[in-house]
Formats: C-alpha cells, sequence, structure tokens
C-alpha cells in the first residue's frame, strides 16, 4: 500500500506539473475576459450581446483547429514517449500546413455568412430595434476578428505540440503577455482614452487581433532559439515534405477528432440558439455564466488535458498494463477540482451578476444559470477526463461517438424539443439539458473500464 500511495504521489506530482502552468494561463485568459466582458458590458446590453454571440461562432472555429491540432497531437505525445524526435517534427508540419488550410476556409465562410449565422441568434421574444442594433455591432465585431484565425492556427500548431511533450510554461509565458496587450487595448481602444478613439465593441475586436500576433511572436522566437530544448524545431522549416503514410496516419486521426470539435461546438451553438429562441434575454445571461464557468473550470479543464498528454506519453512508452491503473487515478484527481471550484461557483453566485451594467431579470436569469453550472461541475470534469483518457490511445471514432454523438443525439434534440414545444422557463430548459451529462458520466464509465483505448500507435 505504501508503495502504491508512493506511486500516486509522484503520478499526481507529474501530472500537476503539466497542468498547473495550463491552469494559470486559462485562468488569467478567462479572468481578463471578464473584464473585457464588464468593459463592453458599460457599453450596454446589445454590445455584450453582439460581441457574445460572435464569439459563439469564432469559438466553433477556435474547436475546429483545437481539435485538427489534438489528434496528430496523440502522435507527438506518444512520439515523445518513445524518445523519437524526427516523428515529433513530422506532426509539427503536418500542424502548420493542416492548420494554415483550415483557418483560411473558416475566413471565407464568416466572411460571407456571418450576417446569416449571427440573425439566427436573435430570432426570440425582444425588441426589434435591440435586435438589429446587436446584429450590427456583432457583424462589425467579426469583420476585423477574422483577420486573427490564421495566427490562432499557427498558434495552436506552437502551443500544442509544446503542451504535447510536456513543456507548459513557454506556453503559459506567451498566452499571459497576450492577455496584458489585450487587456491594455481594451481599455485604450473601448472607451478611447489618450486621444484614442472610442470604438466600443470594434476596438475589443482590434485589440483582441493585435494579441494574437504578439502571442504567436513569442512562441516562434522562443522556440527558435532554444533548438536544444525543442530539437523538433531543427530543420522543421527546412522542406515540408512529410512521408505519405506518415500523412495518411496523421489525416485520419486529425480529421474524426477536428469533425468531433466541430461539430460538438455546433451542437453547443445550437443549444444556446434554442435558449435564445425562448428569450433574447437569455443570450446576455449566458454570457454572464459562461464567463464564470469558464473562470471556475480552468483547473478539471487544464486537468483533463494533462490527463491526456501524460497518458499519451504511458502509452507511447509501451507501459500498457498500468495505463488503466493510472487513468482511475487521474480521473479522481480532475473531479476533486470539479467539487471543489464547482462549490465556489455556487457559493458567489448569488452577488456575480451584480458586476455587469444589465438588468435585474438578466442578472436574475443568470443566477439561476450559474446555479445550475456549478451543481453540474464535478459531473463534467469526470466526463472531460474520461474524453482525453479515451482519446490518448488514438481510438478517435470511439471519442466521437462519446462526445459528438452524445451532444446531438441526446442534449441537442432534448433542447431543440424543449424549445419548440414546450412552455417550460429558459431556466428549466438549462436545467434539463445540463442534467443529462449524467448520462455520458455512465457511458464514460463504462467505455474507460473497457479499456479498448490502450494502444500504442507509434511502434
Amino acid at each position: 500500500m505504501l508503495k502504491k500511495n508512493n506511486n500516486n504521489y509522484e503520478l499526481y506530482k507529474k501530472l500537476l506539473m503539466i497542468a498547473i502552468p495550463m491552469m494559470v494561463q486559462n485562468g488569467i485568459s478567462n479572468f481578463v475576459n471578464l473584464l473585457d466582458n464588464l468593459m463592453i458590458g458599460a457599453v450596454g446590453t446589445n454590445a455584450l450581446s453582439g460581441v457574445a454571440i460572435a464569439n459563439q461562432l469564432i469559438f466553433v472555429f477556435y474547436l475546429v483547429i483545437f481539435g485538427a491540432t489534438a489528434g496528430v497531437g496523440i502522435f507527438t505525445a506518444q512520439y515523445h514517449g518513445k524518445g523519437d524526435t524526427d516523428g515529433i517534427r513530422q506532426t509539427f508540419r503536418f500542424k502548420i500546413v493542416f492548420n494554415t488550410i483550415l483557418a483560411s476556409i473558416c475566413v471565407l465562410i464568416f466572411a460571407l455568412c456571418s450576417p446569416y449565422l449571427i440573425n439566427l441568434f436573435l430570432l426570440g421574444e425582444g425588441d426589434p430595434a435591440d435586435a438589429a442594433e446587436t446584429l450590427k455591432i456583432g457583424i462589425d465585431y467579426m469583420r476585423v476578428i477574422l483577420i486573427s484565425l490564421i495566427p490562432i492556427g499557427l498558434t495552436q500548431a506552437y502551443a500544442g505540440t509544446l503542451k504535447d511533450l510536456g513543456r507548459t510554461k513557454v506556453p503559459m509565458v506567451a498566452s499571459l503577455c497576450a492577455i496584458f496587450v489585450n487587456l491594455i487595448g481594451n481599455f485604450l481602444l473601448i472607451y478611447g482614452y489618450f486621444g484614442l478613439p472610442a470604438l466600443g465593441a470594434t476596438g475589443a475586436a482590434i485589440a483582441t487581433v493585435i494579441s494574437r500576433f504578439v502571442e504567436l511572436a513569442i512562441l516562434i522566437i522562443y522556440t527558435g532559439k532554444h533548438a536544444e530544448v525543442f530539437p523538433f524545431i531543427s530543420g522543421a522549416f527546412s522542406n515540408f515534405k512529410i512521408p505519405k503514410e506518415l500523412v495518411t496516419k496523421f489525416f485520419f486521426k486529425a480529421v474524426p477528432l477536428m469533425a468531433n470539435e466541430a461539430f460538438w461546438s455546433l451542437g453547443m451553438t445550437v443549444i444556446n440558439q434554442c435558449y435564445s429562441y425562448r428569450s433574447l434575454d437569455s443570450v446576455a445571461a449566458l454570457n454572464i455564466e459562461s464567463t464564470l464557468w469558464n473562470l471556475m473550470g480552468v483547473a478539471f479543464i487544464a486537468m483533463g488535458e494533462a490527463v491526456g498528454i501524460m497518458m499519451g506519453h504511458i502509452l507511447g512508452a509501451g507501459n500498457l498494463d498500468e495505463a488503466m491503473q493510472k487513468a482511475k487515478a487521474m480521473r479522481r484527481v480532475t473531479v476533486f477540482c470539479g467539487i471543489l471550484f464547482g462549490t465556489i461557483m455556487l457559493a458567489i453566485s448569488p452577488v456575480f451578476p451584480l458586476l455587469y451594467n444589465t438588468s435585474d431579470y438578466i442578472r436574475h436569469l443568470a443566477r439561476g444559470f450559474i446555479m445550475i453550472s456549478a451543481v453540474m461541475m464535478p459531473f463534467c470534469s469526470y466526463t472531460h477526463a474520461s474524453y482525453f483518457i479515451l482519446r490518448s490511445g488514438g481510438n478517435t471514432m470511439i471519442t466521437v461517438l462519446f462526445d459528438c454523438g452524445y451532444t446531438w443525439l441526446i442534449a441537442v434534440t432534448t433542447a431543440y424539443y424543449l424549445s419548440r414545444y414546450t412552455s417550460v422557463s429558459v431556466t428549466w430548459m438549462l436545467a434539463i439539458v445540463r442534467s443529462l451529462e449524467v448520462i455520458k458520466c455512465l457511458i464514460a464509465f463504462f467505455l474507460v473500464r473497457s479499456g479498448m483505448w490502450v494502444k500504442n500507435i507509434v511502434k
């Protein structure tokens, strides 16, 4: 028992060394996002809603890039466990090319379709004048933010590779510098201080674009100057010729996860649209709730990603027998984080909406949304860790069915039915849809216990 406890201590220590920089990065990022929301909210509720809807669409793009990077990242983590530098270099090259192509396609789609997509969120009950103003703000914000999509794709290629190697401090520092630039830019451009024009939501978009270029520049310069620490970068740009068999492997792992993230995020967008169909006020209330959720969820989200990285290293090194035992131990820590921060979120739910310059009814809605999300956070942490465990062995089809299949077959169907064919309030709608996470927990339990994910894919 002493040996087992000592092994778990070392395991938790390694897990936290990977997870803590990501927690710090995500925590500060979401705290600044909170400040952004407060700054934009001070302009008005329509500005807050317009930016929230545009960011919901950008969220779809971000998860597509994340899924594509993560699919190839399964190989990166296992190549690292195996000690294969050239394999890591090939995955990095693939990420650079693939992410650039994806980002370019998404820029084109959003440039042509964003007015129609934003308007889908403005079909519920409410003042038509408010809806028209919200639409204009959302379109103006989106036109500027599109400039940042290709830098985001390249940043994910760099940061994703470093994280897969367990080197999470460098992406953290780059992100923190970008966050600082974004915060200063928001302060100057939203309100127009020091002689600059007061651009409102458009100023927030400009500040975000500048911060994305800063983050990318830091990652490129630091990684290039420390080739002894990151040997994969040596010769990475000498050519982009990747062996055909590797391209096929990477592509067929990346595409399912990319599709999963795309359809999962689209599913969440449809669910949010169902809430807005019942009430336009729910758009602003959900933005308040999601801001706090993102801030409180940094611990279990970072822990889940760290679990996936460590499981990839274990499987890549060929230690298949110990994978199941370590997966259970790491999942317990992730759930503990969910319980702890869910409790904090519940405790501050009455006061957090008061920070926003909005109506009492929207604050009331937001308070109810926050309480529901807080109760469900431990369940979400369980499914989140399970997702990364299943993904670490490269069984992407099971991962897609577990994540995307559940979202569309159960959550989206329920939300659509409740919004169109019942008269339940939007708060009860959200409570019913979020509680379905319990079903996903049961599915996760049986999938992880089956051991179908315990595979080495870089032999």
